[in-house]
């Protein structure tokens, strides 16, 4: 399809066509509540990389959001063998969509940050309020022992998909250390783990 084609789509201000470059940056989506990776940027993507001839990487900008959506549009990288590059800053399940490409490179400047998932005790407890009876969890404590089951899934999930990308376990397993607030790592340690190629 003609690049004046793809210009014609449909945008929330977080993804614009640069040549050969895909732009997704969330801070620039024209909805402060959009300012974040949500599902339905995965459809966005797919429709631009579909509708939209000579797309050859991606270049990402955001603090995180939706883990699950993170997972899937690493997911479409992976099909496209995209490129991805950072020159801003990219963190939490922004990092997974950037390891889904063929060749990682971060610009001088540039940051890859890496935090625990974590899920505060109010979201714990709506989560809780509204699944009990879909899940069949007939006390509070039957939901720990699912969360308790799901945590160890998905972090057994997020260890093999970063091994699979590349990445020195020993490092994998160094981002979920307990830490107050995000890890910058330097590039040195980027570079020595595999995160970076180029």
């Amino acid at each position: 399809m003609a690049q004046a084609e793809a210009d014609t789509q449909p945008e929330n201000g977080k993804f614009h066509v640069d040549g050969p470059v895909l732009v997704y940056d969330t801070e620039a989506a024209s909805d402060p509540g959009d300012r974040e990776i949500q599902n339905g940027d995965l459809d966005e993507l797919i429709e631009i990389l579909r509708g939209t001839e000579g797309i050859r990487s991606l270049r990402l900008n955001s603090t995180g959001g939706s883990v699950w959506a993170g997972g899937e549009m690493a997911r479409v990288v992976i099909d496209f063998e995209l490129d991805t590059v950072v020159e801003g800053e990219c963190s939490s399940s922004c990092v997974t969509i950037f390891l889904g490409g063929t060749r990682r490179a971060l610009a001088r400047g540039g940051k890859l940050g890496f935090h625990q998932r974590s899920w505060s005790p109010g979201t714990m407890e709506t989560y809780y309020d509204s699944y009990a009876g879909e899940e069949g969890w007939e006390t509070p404590f039957d939901f720990a022992s699912w969360v308790y089951e799901d945590t160890q899934s998905e972090l057994y999930k997020e260890m093999s998909f970063m091994q699979s990308r590349g990445v020195a376990l020993e490092f994998a397993i160094e981002t979920k250390r307990l830490r107050s607030t995000t890890w910058f790592p330097t590039r040195l340690e980027l570079v020595q783990a595999g995160v970076l190629t180029d």
